[in-house]
């Protein structure tokens, strides 16, 4: 299951520039696929600016802050071999986090992208120990072994 085609749709509503190729996106998602044991149908990514996220953060999250992603998933919650949603990612914020952490441009963008793949799997960064697990994902992914 976990080797089906996905469609990866990615739109650049921000300014910013995107580090990411589309074989970028699909390797990254055929990783999580594999060591997840799950299957995406559907992935659009849209990046977007600050203003942009906070108005889907209020208006989807009754939150009035800049994040660097949010992600929606469409497919039934049970169902882990057809999984389809969209990751709304802050570019500009991105890039920020990046400086911020040291980090290249490119792998910051990987993280944010794999961070939203993790979500669409369904784990979530609500409590400390979630986030916890979140990011030792990301890094193995990130570090080539996923």
């Amino acid at each position: 299951m976990a080797g089906k085609q996905v469609n990866i749709q990615v739109f650049n509503q921000s300014e910013t520039s995107l580090p990411l190729s589309q074989s970028d996106y699909e390797n990254l998602t055929k990783a999580v696929s594999r060591e997840e044991d799950i299957s995406f149908k559907f992935i659009e990514v849209v990046y977007v600016d600050e203003e942009e996220i906070v108005n889907i953060n209020k208006e989807h999250l009754d939150r009035d802050y800049i994040t660097d992603i949010i992600t929606f998933r469409y497919s039934d919650s049970t169902d882990f071999h057809h999984i389809e949603g969209t990751l709304y990612c802050c570019a500009p914020r991105i890039v920020e986090q990046a400086q911020e952490f040291n980090e290249t441009k490119e792998q910051e963008f990987k993280r944010i992208f794999v961070h939203g793949l993790l979500h669409l799997a369904g784990y979530d960064d609500q409590s400390d120990e979630a986030k916890k697990t979140m990011t030792i994902k990301e890094n193995f992914f990130l570090s080539g072994l996923g």
